[in-house]
């Protein structure tokens, strides 16, 4: 299987492809909802209910002809990670960095955003925008640490279930890391 990007521990990261849904859509709840989340240190289980994303919704994500998931296999070929990238003129959108909860801390999550910023390169855009929920103070420092910065900007939760219910008020800041 030819990879997009190899990690050095070997684990590689490819492409997602439709064939990857099911395995994606479990992958991105386990690590961010219900019990299973919570042996992570990434989670969203204490801030909202419901699931991060159903196959609808991933199956749209790998329709968009700008956007991608790049997905983090181990030696095996199991998938314990991925990110969505989509381009947005410019800008690279980052989104739903997930690694499976068991596997965190390992440097997959810092991996999966050079391939990201790699990926972003590639189609010529010249800086990644995240939204990462404002309360998220551990997740914000470590994609401080790896170069991102607060843009100043927020952005209003979603208030659409699909996304998940939120157990208070949340919304997003806007990180931003130019890409040379």
């Amino acid at each position: 299987m030819n990879y997009f990007y190899k990690m050095n521990d070997g684990c590689n990261i490819n492409i997602a492809t439709s064939g990857d849904t099911q395995a994606l859509v479990q992958l991105v709840n386990s690590a961010y909802r219900g019990d299973m989340a919570k042996k992570g240190w990434t989670h969203e289980a204490d801030l909202l209910d419901g699931i991060r994303i159903d196959e609808n919704a991933m199956a749209d994500i790998l329709n968009k002809p700008e956007a991608v998931i790049l997905k983090a296999l181990n030696e095996k070929d199991n998938l314990i990670g991925c990110v969505y990238l989509q381009k947005k003129g410019r800008f690279m959108y980052l989104g739903m960095l997930t690694v499976a909860p068991g596997m965190q801390a390992k440097g997959i999550g810092k991996t999966l955003v050079k391939a990201a910023e790699n990926y972003t390169l590639l189609q010529n855009c010249q800086a990644i925008q995240m939204t990462v929920i404002s309360v998220r103070n551990e997740l914000i420092n470590w994609y401080e640490r790896l170069g991102y910065h607060k843009t100043g900007e927020t952005e209003p939760f979603p208030n659409d279930p699909r996304f998940g219910i939120p157990r208070r008020p949340l919304e997003f800041l806007i990180m931003e890391k130019e890409i040379l």
